[in-house]
Formats: structure tokens, sequence, C-alpha cells
């Protein structure tokens, strides 16, 4: 860890707000055809990427690899377009459509946004613990929504 300090990655923060605000709306207000309030079947799975995502999240914000490069267009274009494909899939799934494409949706474009997000910043641990959370994330939705 020589070439990592402990800091405050602001940037970081905010993807995380981005990509966790429409679950605290879900949270709030249940959707018409609200699939993903099922029990779920992948319940240590489910433990696991929890896990995974607070570490994840901790190490996005307050871990900063000192040779960092502000985030390129190309980077921040990417973080974008899949902050995009997510709130698209929020949109659809509360106008009721719950199938396995707005489920992809909901599942994928928000890790892909945090897992290049972590690339660009050269963050090796949010790195590796994010690909954690998305191979957590991903089986959790096969098994529970797409099987």
């Amino acid at each position: 860890m020589k070439k990592f300090r402990i800091g405050f990655d602001s940037g970081g923060l905010l993807l995380f707000l981005v990509v966790m605000l429409p679950n605290f709306i879900w949270f709030a207000i249940p959707s018409p055809n609200d699939v993903l309030r099922r029990e779920s079947v992948t319940v240590t799975l489910d433990t696991a990427a929890s896990v995974f995502q607070v570490l994840m999240a901790a190490s996005l914000i307050f871990v900063i690899h000192p040779g960092r490069k502000p985030l390129r267009l190309a980077g921040l274009l990417g973080v974008i377009g899949c902050a995009v494909l997510y709130y698209s899939g929020w949109i659809l799934y509360y106008l009721g459509w719950a199938g396995w494409f707005v489920i992809l949706l909901l599942t994928v474009p928000p890790c892909l946004a945090l897992l290049l997000y972590a690339a660009c910043r050269r963050n090796t641990s949010a790195l590796i613990l994010g690909i954690g959370f998305t191979c957590c994330h991903l089986v959790y939705a096969v098994a529970n929504f797409m099987i």
C-alpha cells in the first residue's frame, strides 16, 4: 500500500451518492411492479455483496493514489453514460417494467460506472473490491430475477 494514501476523493463520494440516490427513493416509494422487494434466494451472497459495497465505497472515497490524474473526458463520458443507463433503468422500473433487461440496467451500469471511475483514478483497492461487488450483484440479479 506504499503507493496509496488516506485522503478524500470528492468525485468518488459524488459518484457513489449518484448511484445510491435511486435506491434511497426506492426504499421510501415502492414502484407499481416492485419485484425487487421479493425475498432473496441468495442471502449469504447478499451479505458478501454488502461487505464488498461498503469497503468499495470507503476505498473509492478515502484511498488516494498519489499519481492519479484528473478524470479524462473519455472516462467522464463513460461514467456519465453508465449513470444515464442506470437512471433509465429506474425510470422503466417505476413505469412498471421489471423484465430481465430492466434488471440488468439496474445491475450492470452502476457497477461499471464505479469500476470505470476507480480505474481512471488508479484506485486498485476500489477496483478489486468493486469487481467483487459486481460479481455478487450480478449473481444476485440472475438468481433472484432471471431464473
